[in-house]
């Protein structure tokens, strides 16, 4: 019951740090490769299922999306919106590569779905982003405590 408990609470973070909440699920990763005694490899493959699942929210809501930017309480400029989507258009679906990237990976997942990127080819690109993102977490880890 515990490991289930601890999964579902990693999932959980991973999910709301992969959306536009600015939460990090790094730190989460990095204490439970530490102390749960749980397998590594399990732990990122939990993390990378939740924060795609948050990226894949992202990406609905950048589906509806442009339908509120006319009104005053939309938090983004119609401006700001137009910038995004050009630069999206300029480096294309490939930029997906960095949807792990502070502070730019979650916009970039929004915009992709408001420029209608494929679901299938986004969820692809995000997972292999989101993957070696938290690989490259858990061998840092495993390295200091190792």
């Amino acid at each position: 019951m515990t490991s289930l408990l601890t999964y579902g609470g990693l999932f959980l973070t991973a999910l709301a740090a992969g959306s536009i909440l600015p939460m990090q699920s790094e730190a989460a990763l990095a204490g439970l490769i530490t102390v749960s005694g749980l397998s590594a490899w399990s732990l990122v493959l939990v993390a990378t299922a939740g924060n795609v699942a948050g990226s894949i929210v992202n990406w609905f809501l950048g589906r509806g999306v442009e339908r509120f930017s006319d009104r005053k309480w939309f938090p983004v400029s119609e401006e700001m919106l137009e910038r995004a989507k050009d630069w999206y258009r300029r480096y294309g679906k490939w930029s997906l590569l960095l949807s792990w990237v502070p502070v730019v990976g979650d916009p970039l997942t929004v915009v992709a779905g408001v420029l209608r990127e494929p679901l299938a080819t986004f969820v692809v690109l995000v997972t292999i982003a989101k993957f070696v993102r938290y690989m490259a977490v858990a061998a840092l880890t495993l390295n200091v405590i190792g």
